[in-house]
């Protein structure tokens, strides 16, 4: 009944990482981790026997202590691997931040020049198109007779 219970939960342990593979959940990289501790689980599961084998090669008395071993030294060793991922991540997003930050402050810099290269040009425009309009108007006052 145990060796059915192993592997029925190596089984289910290899279909959840199969599944997150497949729907993007679980990058390639650590699914080949999670896929070889599910096969070592169904390989273990499927013949008990190894266990034995291993701990009495080992050295170790009771065989679920070389399993909580294993485990430990597995949990030790994703522990530092994510802590390194982590430290990559995050010198990439302060270089990213910094990186958007000169961005912006370029963009503001831009934005500042147009509007007064547009300020300039629109106050050297306003007066001719002023002085424009009014030399039509006093053509057609002229016109009408002095008005």
């Amino acid at each position: 009944m145990i060796i059915v219970a192993g592997v029925a939960f190596a089984i289910l342990v290899l279909i959840v990482i199969i599944s997150l593979l497949l729907r993007r959940q679980l990058r390639e990289k650590y699914a080949i981790l999670w896929l070889v501790i599910g096969i070592a689980l169904l390989i273990l599961a499927i013949f008990p026997q190894l266990l034995f084998r291993l701990s009495d090669l080992l050295g170790v008395a009771i065989p679920s202590n070389l399993i909580f071993a294993l485990a430990i030294v597995l949990l030790v060793g994703v522990a530092l691997h994510l802590s390194w991922e982590l430290s990559l991540a995050e010198d990439e997003v302060r270089r990213v931040a910094e990186d958007v930050a000169i961005i912006r402050a370029d963009l503001e810099d831009l934005r500042k020049a147009a509007v007064s290269s547009e300020h300039r040009s629109t106050d050297a425009v306003a007066p001719s198109h002023g002085s424009l309009s009014r030399t039509a108007d006093d053509n057609n006052t002229d016109a009408n007779g002095g008005e």
